[in-house]
This record gives structure tokens, sequence and C-alpha cells, in this order.
């Protein structure tokens, strides 16, 4: 538990300091919808629904937020006033890659939060307006065999998305 709690700090932090720039960029982006007519559409590949859980459900709700897909099809009432958050394990992320190529057809403006496999072509880093590395790439705790285990995606992913919500209350603040 020490070396997870060790090494899940080392990765919160270099989120926070690496990332402050995209977390301005995607509130900001996010923000137009809150403060306009829109909705911040919302989607998570696999585990991190978990994200869009904390984000539609959770005590700290992200305002204006619905899910982007229903009965597993694009809503059907999306318009460019719209923002769409992405969250994925990976920024390779096939699907991801797919529905963001999509939404971009659209004329949509997509945040994305993933975490950045290098030299990886398509990548979600290149389609959406702004990207949040949530940089954890592999299991963090090492096993006596030489392997490891502890891959906590959701955490870092919730940890940026927190982020990025606190940002976007800061701006909301600073508009009223």
């Amino acid at each position: 538990m020490k070396i997870f709690t060790t090494q899940m700090i080392g990765y919160l932090k270099k989120i926070a300091e690496e990332e402050e720039m995209a977390f301005e960029d995607g509130a900001r982006l996010l923000a137009q919808a809150i403060i306009g007519d829109g909705r911040i559409l919302l989607h998570g590949f696999h585990e991190m629904e978990a994200v869009v859980i904390e984000a539609l459900c959770g005590q700290d709700k992200l305002p204006k937020a619905v899910r982007l897909m229903e009965n597993g099809h694009l809503r059907n009432d999306i318009d460019e006033t719209d923002r769409v958050l992405l969250i994925a394990r990976f920024s390779n992320d096939k699907d991801a890659i797919r529905l963001a190529e999509r939404l971009k057809e659209q004329g949509l403006e997509i945040a994305a939060i993933s975490a950045v496999v290098k030299d990886e072509q398509p990548s979600l880093v290149d389609i959406a307006d702004v990207h949040i590395d949530s940089k954890l790439l592999k299991p963090i705790v090492p096993k006596d065999d030489g392997s490891r285990i502890g891959f906590p995606t959701v955490i870092t992913a919730s940890f940026a998305y927190y982020c990025l919500l606190l940002t976007i209350y800061d701006i909301l603040e600073e508009y009223e």
C-alpha cells in the first residue's frame, strides 16, 4: 500500500502540474456550453464510464451535462452549441478515435481525457480540441516476480475530471 500511495501521489501531482494549461483550455471550452444554450455531452469508454457517472450523479455534478449516447446511439438532438467530453484509458483507443472523428465531422468541439500513448497515430490528442493527459500507462506496483499490479486509470481520470470541474467553477464565478 505504501508503494501504491506514493506512486499515486506522484501521478496526481504530475497531472496537476503538467496539465494546468489543458485544464484552463478545456474548462473554457466546456464553460461555453454552460454559459450559452448548449450542454456538455459526456461519454466514457469502458471503465471510464465511472467518471461519467460521477459527473452526472455525484455530489459535485457537472452543470448542463448529459450522456452523449442513448441506448448505444448518438443523441439525435446534438447541435453546435453543445460541447463534448470524452474519457478513455489511452489516447489510441480505437473506439474513442472513431467517435471523436465522427463528432468533429459534425462540427462539435471536443475535450478529452486519456493517457497519451506516444508515437501512436491516429491519436485522440490530434482530434480533440483540448486533450488532458491522465498520464497512467502501466500498473504502478512492482511484484516480486517482476510483473506489476495496480492500474488505477479511473482514479487518474477522475482526478483530471475534478481539476477540470474546479477550473470550470472558477470560470463561472468570474462570469457571474
